[in-house]
């Protein structure tokens, strides 16, 4: 029988404080000081861990501690800094663009709308919804890999375009809740929810899953 949109919501409400109270310390997991830090570092962290990212940032930072530091960077000195997180080419071309338009753009202070933030280079609705969320606490839903995976998984979506879940997940979890649903999911494919073998026999929100224990997805 086809769940309705009132169970769903319920479900997903359940689903969001059994994680909360797994989870209870789980934030940002990206190190920065500033709206300008976070934004870098997001665009860093693509197909990369939060781990090394939080190595290399530092001494990125201290070498060029302000946007406008950035915007009159040398490219390739950049690169060497950041070639470890990968991609780190068009990483450098979206970093060096994003501290242009926003000392040209935006008077040197990263924006806190997201119509403005996704003018940016290197910032789509998934980056902007992480600086909105945790630079500016205005709540955003950063659909990445895992928020994909396990919201099919868990059948509070069945698109794979993650603008599509995004706006699928805002009708179902409270405004309120929005950035912090998205880092305890995140954290749930990090620790259990596993991409190859999800540990579904331990798993915190087995009995609210419809795929648990699936041999396939």
């Amino acid at each position: 029988m086809k769940e309705t949109s009132a169970a769903k919501k319920k479900r997903a409400r359940a689903i969001f404080l059994r994680l909360h109270k797994a989870y209870p310390e789980v934030r940002c997991a990206l190190h920065f000081s500033t709206p300008w830090e976070l934004l870098v570092t997001t665009v860093l962290s693509a197909q990369c861990t939060d781990k090394l990212v939080n190595r290399v940032s530092p001494v990125l930072f201290k070498k060029y501690p302000s946007i406008r530091a950035f915007a009159f960077a040398d490219l390739e000195r950049i690169e060497k800094i950041i070639r470890s997180t990968g991609f780190y080419r068009n990483k450098t071309k979206n970093i060096l663009g994003a501290a242009k338009t926003v000392l040209e753009r935006f008077g040197g202070e990263v924006p806190a709308r997201m119509e403005d933030l996704i003018t940016i280079p290197g910032v789509g609705r998934k980056t902007a919804n992480v600086i909105l969320g945790n630079a500016f606490g205005i709540p955003g839903i950063a659909v990445d890999t895992h928020m994909i995976r396990i919201n099919r998984l868990l059948g509070l979506t069945r698109h794979a375009d993650p603008v599509k879940i995004e706006f699928d997940l805002m009708k179902l979890v409270p405004e309120r809740n929005w950035t912090l649903y998205s880092h305890l999911i995140i954290h749930h494919g990090r620790v259990r929810c596993f991409a190859r073998r999800p540990d579904c026999r331990r798993c915190e929100i087995r009995d609210l899953c419809p795929s648990a224990d699936k041999t396939s997805y």
